[in-house]
C-alpha cells in the first residue's frame, strides 16, 4: 500500500532522543545557516542562465520563485517546529505519507544536494578562471575549464574544488567552521559592493522588452533560478541540533529566505539597468524580427557567444562570472576582480552545505534501516561520517566535470520541488489527521497555504526543460528499484523495530559544526 508503514511522530521524536544530536544552534546561526547555503551560485552565475531565458523579465522570475519558496517556508516551519529531528523533508513525510512516499523524498534529496554541489562547483570555477584570466592578462584554454557541453572537454577548476571541500568534511576540522563563517560574510559585501555600484547608474533603456519570451520564458526562468533559494531546506536539516527549536526554526527559515530575496532583486536589476540582459539568438538577429534565442548550457549557445566575443560585442548572458564582468563593463575592472575574488573564497562553503545536508540526510535514512549502516559508519580518528562523504566527493566531482551550471541546478530543482511538495502536503494532511499536537508554530491560513505551494512547485517543475524532467522520472524510476530490492525489507519500521535505542558511540558527528562556537553533535567534538 503507498501510504503504509507510517512512523509514528512520537517514534520519530523518541528515536531522535536515544540517538540525538547535541542541541547547540539559535536563532541567529540558523539565520546564518541559511544565508550560507542560499547566497552562493544563485546569485553569482544564475543571473545569466535567467537573462536567457527571460530578459529583463527574469525580475519577474525572482519574485515567482521568491513566492513559492515563501509559502514553501511557512509550511516547512511548522513541520520543522512540530517535528524538530535530523531529515528534513524526509522524515517529516515518513511521519504523515508513510515509508515509500518517504523514500522517493529522500531520494530527491539526494539529487538535490549532490547535484547542487556539482552547479556550485562549476560556477566557482567560473569566477576563478575569470579572475586569474583578467588579473594575470593570460587565456586559460576552454577545453580544461568548461564541460563538453559548454563548448570544452572537462572543467578541471570544478572538479578540484569539489575534491577540496570533499577532504575538508572528512577531516572534521573545527577551523573549517570558523572559515566558513568569514566566507559568509565576504559573499554578503560583495554583493552589498555590486548593488552600491551598479544601481545608481542603471539606465531604464535596459528593461526594453521586459519579457522578449513572453510569461513562458519567465516561467522557465523561475524554474532555474529556484535554485538560489534552495539553501533554507539545508536549514531544517539542522533541526535537531536546534536550540528550542520550537521558536529559532522559523526564524531561521523566513529569516534567511527574506535577506536572500531582497539581495536577489536588487543584484538583477543591477545587472539588467547597467548592462542589459536581452538573451543571445542564433545569427544574431533579434527576437523581434524572428530571432531564436539559444537554449543555456546548449553548444549552439557557446559558439554563438565565442562569435559574439570575436566582434567585441559580449553580452552578460554568455558570462560564466556575471557580476564581475558586469562592473568590468561600468568601469569598475579592480572591483570586478575583487569580486570574482569573493566569489572564488566563497561558493565553497555553499558546496560544504550542500555535501553537510547531503550525509546528514544518508545518516538519517540509514538510521531508519533504509540504507546500510556503512553509510553512518564513523572514521576512527577523524570521527567524521568518511565513507559517505568520499562518495559523495567522488559523484560531485563528476558532476562539475562535465555538465554546465544551467543543466545542473535544473536537475538538482527538480528533486526540491518533489520534496517541497510532499511536506506542504504532510503539514496539510497533519492538521487533519492529528489536530491535537502541539504545534508551536501554526502556518497561516494553512488550506490556502499548502495549496498554494504545492501548486507553485508543480508549476515550477513544468515549466523546467523536458530533458530535466524525463531525467527525475529515470532517477525516481532507479529509487524504486532500490526501495523495493533492498530497503522494504530491511526497514525498521517494516520489521516492526519502531523505537531504535542505540547508544551514541554510532552518531556520525556534524562533519563541519556551521559556525564557530557551535559544538558538533553527538556529544563529542569533530
Amino acid at each position: 500500500m503507498i501510504f503504509g508503514r507510517v512512523k509514528p511522530l512520537d517514534a520519530i521524536l523518541a528515536t531522535a532522543e536515544k540517538k540525538s544530536l547535541h542541541r547547540s544552534l539559535g536563532a541567529f546561526q540558523l539565520t546564518m545557516l541559511g544565508i550560507g547555503a542560499v547566497i552562493g551560485t544563485g546569485i553569482f552565475v544564475l543571473t545569466a542562465e535567467a537573462a536567457q531565458k527571460a530578459g529583463p523579465g527574469m525580475m519577474l522570475s525572482f519574485v515567482i520563485a521568491g513566492f513559492v519558496c515563501a509559502v514553501a517556508a511557512l509550511c516547512y516551519a511548522e513541520m520543522a517546529a512540530m517535528v524538530p529531528v535530523s531529515g528534513s523533508a524526509y522524515t517529516y513525510s515518513y511521519a504523515v505519507m508513510g515509508e515509500l512516499i518517504a523514500w522517493m523524498v529522500g531520494w530527491a534529496l539526494i539529487l538535490e544536494y549532490a547535484v547542487a554541489a556539482g552547479a556550485v562547483s562549476v560556477g566557482w570555477s567560473g569566477y576563478v578562471v575569470g579572475l586569474i584570466e583578467h588579473t594575470f592578462h593570460m587565456d586559460i584554454p576552454n577545453f580544461l575549464t568548461r564541460g563538453p557541453y559548454d563548448g570544452g572537454v572537462v572543467n578541471l577548476p570544478a572538479m578540484l574544488i569539489a575534491a577540496l571541500v570533499t577532504w575538508l568534511l572528512v577531516i572534521g576540522t573545527k577551523e573549517s567552521a570558523t572559515v566558513n563563517a568569514i566566507l559568509v560574510a565576504i559573499k554578503v559585501a560583495a554583493l552589498t559592493l555590486f548593488i552600491v555600484l551598479s544601481v545608481p547608474v542603471m539606465n531604464m533603456d535596459g528593461f526594453e522588452p521586459f519579457a522578449p519570451l513572453g510569461f513562458s520564458g519567465i516561467s522557465a526562468a523561475a524554474a532555474s533560478i529556484f535554485f538560489a533559494y534552495v539553501g533554507f531546506d539545508a536549514v531544517s536539516t539542522a533541526a535537531e541540533e536546534t536550540k528550542n527549536p520550537q521558536r529559532n526554526m522559523p526564524i531561521g527559515l523566513i529569516g534567511s529566505l527574506a535577506i536572500c530575496t531582497i539581495f536577489y532583486m536588487l543584484v538583477a536589476a543591477g545587472v539588467i539597468g547597467t548592462v542589459g540582459a536581452q538573451p543571445v539568438t542564433a545569427g544574431g538577429i533579434p527576437i523581434a524580427q524572428g530571432g531564436i534565442a539559444l537554449a543555456p548550457g546548449s553548444t549552439e549557445l557557446s559558439q554563438q557567444c565565442a562569435a559574439l566575443a570575436a566582434a567585441g560585442n559580449e553580452a552578460v548572458t554568455c558570462s560564466k562570472e556575471a557580476l564581475a564582468w558586469t562592473l568590468r563593463e561600468i568601469g569598475w575592472p579592480q572591483i570586478g576582480n575583487l569580486l570574482g575574488l569573493a566569489a572564488g573564497l566563497a561558493l565553497p562553503s555553499v558546496i560544504l552545505m550542500m555535501m553537510f545536508g547531503q550525509t546528514r540526510i544518508f545518516f538519517v535514512m540509514s538510521r531508519d534501516g533504509l540504507l546500510p549502516d556503512l553509510f553512518s559508519k564513523v572514521h576512527p580518528t577523524y570521527k567524521t561520517p568518511h565513507v559517505i562523504t568520499i562518495l559523495t566527493g567522488i559523484f560531485v566531482a563528476l558532476f562539475a566535470a562535465f555538465f554546465p551550471v544551467g543543466i545542473l541546478a535544473d536537475i538538482s530543482n527538480s528533486g526540491t520541488l518533489f520534496a517541497f511538495a510532499a511536506v506542504s502536503i504532510a503539514v496539510m494532511v497533519l492538521r487533519r489527521t492529528d489536530p491535537s499536537r502541539k504545534r508551536p508554530f501554526r502556518t497561516p491560513a494553512i488550506m490556502v497555504t499548502a495549496p498554494i505551494a504545492i501548486i507553485g512547485c508543480l508549476y515550477l517543475f513544468w515549466s523546467l526543460g523536458s530533458e530535466t524532467k524525463l531525467m527525475f522520472v529515470g532517477w525516481a524510476t532507479v529509487g524504486l528499484i532500490v526501495y523495493f530490492a533492498y530497503s522494504r525489507n530491511r526497514s525498521h519500521v517494516g520489521r516492526g523495530i519502531v523505537d531504535v535505542a542505540e547508544d551514541g558511540a554510532g552518531i556520525p558527528p556534524q562533519p563541519v559544526p556551521p559556525l564557530p562556537g557551535a559544538h558538533t553533535p553527538g556529544g563529542q567534538d569533530a
